[in-house]
């Protein structure tokens, strides 16, 4: 039987991790997660400095792609472009920096497909994440046709 922080962790059964319609893959939201376990707990600016909230974002936006990977069976051919990412950040009620913690999602996605990789974004602070993560990204991409 699971513990309740594995049970806390693991994401909801009514969730699909990604929903491919008309050439459009709808990535879900991502959390910051090693080993199957939330990373960064936490309010940016409180509890989780700049830097580690940046780490998190990171862990997200390559959650994003390998979720995507595994949902195109490893075709990484088929993502033409990454169109749009939502990167929200639990905040303390003075931070405003979730630009820059988002920034590092980018950077990820830029490094992984080039070009391909820049993308449309919002960066949004908000009181609360599941589980306490304390960043959280979706992505939004363009495939082509299956090879």
């Amino acid at each position: 039987m699971a513990t309740p922080n594995e049970r806390a962790s693991a994401p909801s059964g009514y969730v699909t991790p990604v929903v491919v319609h008309e050439g459009v893959a709808y990535v879900s939201g991502q959390l910051p997660r090693k080993d199957g376990r939330i990373a960064y707990h936490g309010k940016v600016g409180a509890d989780v400095d700049l830097e580690s909230a940046r780490a998190a974002a990171r862990l997200c936006a390559q959650a994003c792609l390998t979720t995507l990977d595994s949902a195109l069976s490893g075709d990484q051919g088929r993502v033409l472009r990454i169109l749009k990412i939502t990167g929200f950040v639990a905040s303390a009620p003075d931070f405003t920096a979730q630009g820059k913690v988002i920034d590092a999602a980018s950077e990820v996605l830029i490094e992984a497909l080039g070009d391909s990789g820049r993308h449309a974004r919002s960066a949004i602070g908000v009181a609360q994440l599941p589980h306490g993560a304390c960043v959280e990204i979706e992505v939004v991409a363009a495939l082509g046709a299956p090879s």
